[in-house]
């Protein structure tokens, strides 16, 4: 009985330390919250065009749904169509599917919904996807010279890497649970980007905001138009209540 108990013990020390990693060898970080900033989510949609739908498609957004977030149809247009010349069209990715099978060993996937697919256990999609592109390195090993803390072998090179520059991780041994494991001490700075760390930060934040609006446009109008019902019903709990009291005071 007792080895059950320390077994059950050590197992549930290990699930908990693997939730505060997000089950990774990072800590999978909180993304900002920015879907009711239009203007991180303009950024972002132009960061997601320029860098996200040369291989990623976005098959069940049309372009001008981004009316939604504040463009206009001319901004739209000249701005952020290049792969098309109508803005109700789909946002499909220029790349041949066979050439990306045969690069990436697989079709890149679809990124429409893909801040709601990518959420786990104490972290949300959005969360899940900031790490992620804040979270690769260098490594020549690998076919595409780039690999992720938070996706090992990812098949992906880093889409944002002019922007952030190149790095390595320094990682650590420590020993944790009996076992030893590698922690991240910190980066090792090589090839600078376009942008600084805290720019890069803010620029992937927007970026992420935008694929998480993406998912679900209509988030926002549905919060705010629940906010509304539950007043109304509120209201008319408070209306039911004294109509009830009214009827029945003579009853009793």
């Amino acid at each position: 009985m007792k080895k059950i108990l320390l077994g059950f013990a050590l197992a549930l020390g290990l699930s908990a330390s693997a939730l505060a990693a997000g089950g990774f060898g990072v800590p999978i970080e909180k993304a900002p919250n920015r879907t009711n900033d239009v203007a991180a989510l303009q950024n972002g949609a132009k960061i997601f065009v320029n860098y996200c739908l040369s291989c990623h498609s976005a098959a069940f957004m049309r372009y001008n749904r981004l009316r939604d977030i504040g463009l206009t149809d001319k901004q739209i247009a000249e701005n952020l169509t290049f792969a098309t010349d109508k803005i109700g069209d789909t946002m499909k990715a220029s790349i041949d599917p066979r050439q990306a099978k045969e690069w990436f060993g697989a079709n890149p996937p679809d990124l429409t919904v893909i801040a709601r697919s990518r959420s786990g256990a104490g972290y949300s999609g959005a969360d899940y996807l900031y790490t992620l592109l804040r979270s690769y390195y260098r490594d020549e090993t690998k076919p595409t010279g780039w690999n992720n803390l938070v996706f090992p072998n990812i098949g992906m090179p880093h889409p944002l890497w002019e922007l952030q520059g190149e790095r390595k991780p320094v990682m650590e041994k420590v020993t944790s649970h009996g076992h030893e494991v590698d922690v991240l001490k910190g980066w090792e700075p090589g090839k600078a980007g376009t942008l600084s760390a805290a720019e890069y930060d803010q620029n992937v934040g927007d970026l992420v905001a935008y694929l998480q609006w993406m998912g679900e446009p209509a988030q926002n109008t549905r919060v705010r138009l629940g906010v509304w019902v539950m007043l109304f019903l509120a209201l008319f709990t408070v209306v039911a209540w004294r109509l009830n009291a009214s009827f029945w005071k003579d009853v009793k």
